[in-house]
C-alpha cells in the first residue's frame, strides 16, 4: 500500500510506504488514568507507519495531535530505577566531559520531571532551563540559587532568545509529527553560535524492526528514526553531525552534532548507511509481527487454561502497546510498576490496576512478563527480597523453541503446586 499523496514530514520527498496498521489504540500511555472507566474509554487514534525510500524516515501517517494531552498527569519519568540512574549519570558525566559543560548555559528540550537537566548542571556547576508542560515542581527540590528553572511549556521560537551553549533533547523527537520544521527551529534558535552544540536521544527503530518489538510502537510516537534517517535530516536542516551511536543495550539511539564552523562539508558517516537494511526490514516487519503475536497469544492462553497467574512488569508505554496489541490481554489481571505516581491507576486501553511490587507477596503471580529485559536483574532482586518466584519472560523477539520451554517450565511448576 502507498501513501502517494503524502510528503514525508522529514525531507519532503513524495510518497510514503504504508508497512504495518494498527487500529484503535490508546492515544497516551503513560498519561495517569485513575478510574477503569477512563481508562478503557480514553480516546483513540489509527496508526498506519509510512516509510519514505527517500531519507528512510518512518511516521505514523494517520497521527492526529489533537488527541493528545501533555501535562502535569503526564507520568513518564524513569528515575525510579537504579539501571536507568546509573545510565543517566554516566551519560551526563560524558557529556559534561566531552563538551567541557563547565559554567556553561544548557537548555533541555522535554525535560520532563527536570532530573537530567538538574544532574548536568549540578555535576557541572552549569545554568540551565528547561521546557516541558508535564513539568511538577513539587517534586524537584530546586533552590533559586541553583540558577535552573523550567517553563511549563512546549519550546518554540518564542524562546529563541533563550541562549545556550548545549541543547539536549532526549525522548521528545519521536513525539513530535513535523520533524524537519522543528529541528530547523533549533538550528535558527543557535544562529550563529558555532560553538554550540546538540544532543538528541531518541528510540532506535532499526532495533524495534529486528526484534519485532511491537510493544515499542505506540501512538505517541508518532516518529521513527534509525541512524541514518536520524543524521539526514540534521544534515538537511543546517547541522553538521559529529556522531552517531546507541546505547542502554542497543535501545536509544544517540547523535551529536552543531552548527558549521567553515565551508567545509562533511561526509556521512558509516553509520548513515541504512537505506537497504531498513527497506527489508519494513518489508518483513508485518508478516513477523504476526508470528510474534500468534506465539504470545498461544502462551498466554495456555496460562490461563492452566490456572496460573500472568502479570507485566512496567506498566508504561511498553507494557500499554503489548496489552493493547495481543489478544489474550484480558489473561493479564495486574502491571507492575516501581513508580509510585503509577501505582493505583489504570493501563490505559485495558484497564489493568496498576501495582507495586509489594502486592506481588500476596498475589504470587506464576509468569511475570518483563517489558524492558534491561531490568531483568533489577526485577529479579525485587522478586527474590519478596520471597516470590515467578517464571520471568523477557519481552524480546519470541520462537518456538523458548515457548517451548516456558511451556515445560510452567507444567512443572504447576506440577509442584498441586
Amino acid at each position: 500500500m502507498n501513501s502517494s499523496e503524502m510528503n514525508c514530514p522529514s525531507c519532503f520527498a513524495r510518497g510514503l510506504e504504508i508497512f504495518f496498521e494498527l487500529q484503535n489504540v490508546p492515544a497516551h500511555s503513560v498519561l495517569q488514568m485513575p478510574t477503569h472507566d477512563i481508562a478503557v474509554g480514553y480516546p483513540r487514534g489509527d496508526l498506519a507507519l509510512g516509510f519514505c525510500r527517500a531519507c528512510g524516515f518512518i511516521t505514523n501517517t494517520r497521527f492526529d495531535p489533537t488527541l493528545h494531552e501533555y501535562s502535569a498527569k503526564y507520568e513518564e519519568t524513569q528515575g525510579y530505577s537504579p539501571t536507568f540512574n546509573t545510565f543517566h549519570r554516566r551519560l551526563a558525566d560524558n557529556l559534561i566531559e566531552r563538551h567541557e559543560l563547565h559554567n556553561k548555559d544548557i537548555i533541555e528540550i522535554g525535560s520532563g520531571k527536570g532530573e537530567f537537566l538538574t544532574m548536568l548542571c549540578r555535576l557541572g556547576r552549569n545554568r540551565g532551563v528547561g521546557f516541558d508542560p508535564a513539568y511538577v515542581a513539587e517534586r524537584n527540590d530546586l533552590q533559586e540559587k541553583d540558577g535552573i528553572r523550567f517553563v511549563s511549556d512546549f519550546y518554540s521560537d518564542k524562546y529563541a532568545q533563550e541562549a545556550a551553549d548545549c541543547i539536549v533533547c532526549k525522548m521528545t523527537l519521536e513525539h513530535i509529527h513535523n520533524t524537519a520544521e522543528f529541528v530547523s527551529m533549533v538550528r535558527r534558535s543557535i544562529g550563529d553560535r558555532s560553538g554550540a552544540t546538540v544532543f538528541f536521544q531518541v528510540p532506535d527503530t532499526t532495533r524495534v524492526l529486528s526484534e519485532i518489538a511491537f510493544w515499542d510502537i505506540y501512538y505517541e510516537h508518532c516518529s521513527y528514526f534509525t541512524s541514518g534517517s536520524l543524521a539526514r535530516l540534521f544534515r538537511r536542516c543546517g547541522f553538521v553531525v559529529s556522531s552517531v551511536s546507541t546505547d542502554y543495550d542497543g535501545q536509544y539511539l544517540m547523535l551529536e552534532a552543531h552548527p558549521p564552523n567553515g565551508t567545509a562539508v562533511t561526509a556521512p558517516l558509516r553509520e548513515e548507511d541504512d537505506l537497504k537494511t531498513l527497506r527489508s526490514l519494513t518489508v518483513s516487519f508485518a508478516h513477523e509481527h504476526a508470528r510474534q503475536l500468534a506465539l504470545w497469544n498461544q502462551m498466554l492462553v495456555a496460562a490461563r487454561m492452566k490456572g496460573l497467574r500472568a502479570v507485566v512488569w512496567g506498566a508504561g508505554s511498553k507494557g500499554v502497546a503489548f496489552l493493547n496489541t495481543i489478544h489474550a490481554s484480558n489473561v493479564i489481571e495486574y502491571g507492575v510498576d516501581i513508580n509510585p505516581y503509577r501505582q493505583g491507576m489504570f493501563m490505559a486501553g485495558t484497564g489493568q490496576q496498576i501495582v507495586g511490587p509489594e502486592f506481588l507477596r500476596e498475589y504470587r503471580p506464576d509468569i511475570v512478563i518483563v517489558m524492558n529485559p534491561i531490568y531483568e536483574n533489577e526485577i529479579r532482586r525485587d522478586l527474590n527480597s519478596l520471597g516470590v518466584f515467578p517464571v520471568l519472560l523477557l519481552a524480546t523477539k519470541q520462537n518456538e523453541t523458548l515457548l517451548a520451554a516456558t511451556d515445560h517450565i510452567m507444567k512443572a511448576r504447576l506440577g509442584a503446586c498441586v
